[in-house]
């Protein structure tokens, strides 16, 4: 039967964890998982207790093999849209049914407009200083057009150089740059130098190259979520969509975790907030199963308690 209690689109950290918390109350549970997470490109994942140093594949592995221990379904698919009621409608046709809806599709990383980014990215081209900082401590440090990173970084290399590119930095900005020993390069970035399958230096406009072995980039965050703003979920003033402190969004029903609501969430901060969706879920589903056993007890006693009729 495709008849779930909560059917979890996304099966990341967020929504596999929020679908074992729920498997293990024993509620019937389908996670829609296309198999293509944000981290993929990743050889590892840190600063997650007891998973450290873990291949991102590996913990999404075990993951499945574990909610799937538990009697949930797992759906090699991609859901394409949400009707109210809950129809989730997938890219084979298939249509699930479900009570409540958790939403934990992520967001997609998009990339300056810089050659050579995206071929580098996750290998010597990083975005988080606490993902991968110690694992590149003491080597010479890039960042493109990102100052708070340069504020940052100095903390794991001593060798830091900061990429304006087109990025226009304040008199304020330049100078706590300085101040925390960061070099700058001024103009614009022409590419990246990559010889023997790894990072070299950075290229200029105007030529030069900076020697570099791994460059920081602050990429622009964009949630995946259009399954959540077809069903019509608020958004806040910076476009994401809003949820509770247990993922509730304005859509009865519907629940997000992870990245696609908060950027800054890591893997571990995912799995955290899939785990207390799911609480809140199974919450919300309780009250529904005890109004519909106190009515059906109403009904039962009604009957019982009618006086015969007369015949």
């Amino acid at each position: 039967m495709d008849d779930f209690d909560v059917v979890v689109a996304g099966g990341g950290a967020a929504g596999l964890n929020a679908a074992l918390v729920l498997a293990r109350a024993r509620r019937r549970v389908a996670v829609i998982d296309a198999g293509d997470p944000r981290n993929a490109p990743a050889a590892h994942m840190q600063g997650f207790l007891s998973r450290d140093g873990m291949a991102p594949a590996r913990l999404l592995e075990e993951g499945r093999a574990e909610v799937a221990g538990y009697g949930a379904e797992i759906v090699a698919e991609r859901a394409e849209r949400i009707e109210a009621g809950f129809a989730v409608h997938l890219a084979s046709g298939r249509t699930l049914h479900a009570r409540r809806v958790l939403v934990a599709t992520g967001l997609r990383d998009e990339l300056p407009d810089v050659p050579g980014l995206r071929e580098r990215w996750a290998r010597d081209v990083l975005h988080c200083p606490y993902c991968h900082g110690y694992e590149v401590r003491d080597r010479p440090l890039g960042i493109l057009g990102t100052p708070h990173l340069g504020l940052l970084l100095p903390q794991w290399s001593a060798d830091v150089v900061f990429f304006p590119h087109r990025t226009e930095l304040s008199a304020d900005e330049r100078e706590r740059l300085l101040a925390r020993g960061v070099h700058i390069a001024d103009g614009e970035v022409a590419g990246l130098v990559v010889d023997g399958d790894a990072l070299r230096g950075v290229e200029l406009a105007d030529g030069r190259v900076v020697p570099r072995e791994v460059l920081f980039v602050g990429p622009r965050f964009v949630p995946r979520d259009d399954l959540l703003a077809g069903l019509g979920c608020a958004t806040g003033e910076d476009g994401w969509v809003r949820t509770d402190p247990t993922g509730r969004t304005s859509v009865p029903g519907v629940w997000a975790a992870g990245n696609v609501v908060d950027p800054r969430a890591q893997a571990v901060t995912a799995a955290g907030m899939g785990s207390a969706a799911a609480i809140a879920l199974n919450a919300d589903l309780v009250e529904e199963d005890v109004r519909r056993a106190v009515a059906a007890h109403r009904q039962v006693a009604g009957t019982l308690g009618a006086p015969a009729s007369a015949g």
